[in-house]
């Protein structure tokens, strides 16, 4: 296989790995993933949460797709779709983990209209504590944040986390 067709190979996959990440998040993570998943949308206790279990799941393809194109001779198209699916992967871990959550301390600020929609998007994501009513579950791709304020305030706001300051008030008072 030539080099540009692998080349292609390689960038349609990272593209649709972001189809595959939505539904999975929407159907799966929101559906009878939750189990995993809702550890993500609670506070981190420590560095690991059980969440993470998924990045094990995601990547198992493709390790075995980089295996079987590079020791199992299965052809650069295993090859070539493993990596798209690692170099998502990475996109991901870059983005989501270090960038919105900081589970790496670091400065950095979103500054471009780009960078700043799909931050607050998923920022709007997790104001959602329950499986049901939340919205936004793009990655690269996200709907304008004036979308998804509309949509939650069209809900009812059902299942938005209450800002911490007025969760710690009614803890003190005992509600």
């Amino acid at each position: 296989m030539s080099f540009p067709l692998l080349t292609l190979i390689f960038l349609a996959t990272v593209m649709a790995m972001e189809g595959f990440a939505y539904v999975m998040h929407r159907w799966v993570m929101h559906g009878p993933g939750w189990v995993l998943h809702a550890s993500h949308h609670r506070p981190r206790t420590g560095f690991w949460e059980l969440n993470d279990l998924y990045f094990v799941i995601f990547a198992t393809p493709s390790i075995l797709l980089l295996l079987g194109g590079v020791q199992l001779g299965w052809g650069g198209w295993a090859t070539a779709v493993g990596a798209g699916i690692a170099a998502y992967g990475a996109i991901y871990l870059g983005f989501h983990d270090i960038i919105v959550h900081q589970r790496v301390p670091h400065r950095y600020v979103a500054r471009s209209r780009y960078m700043k929609r799909i931050v607050q998007a998923h920022r709007l994501h997790h104001a959602v504590e329950t499986k049901e009513g939340t919205v936004s579950f793009g990655f690269l791709v996200a709907p304008r944040p004036e979308a998804l304020k509309a949509e939650l305030a069209r809900r009812g706001r059902a299942g938005v986390r209450m800002p911490s300051a007025a969760a710690a008030s009614l803890r003190e008072t005992g509600v």
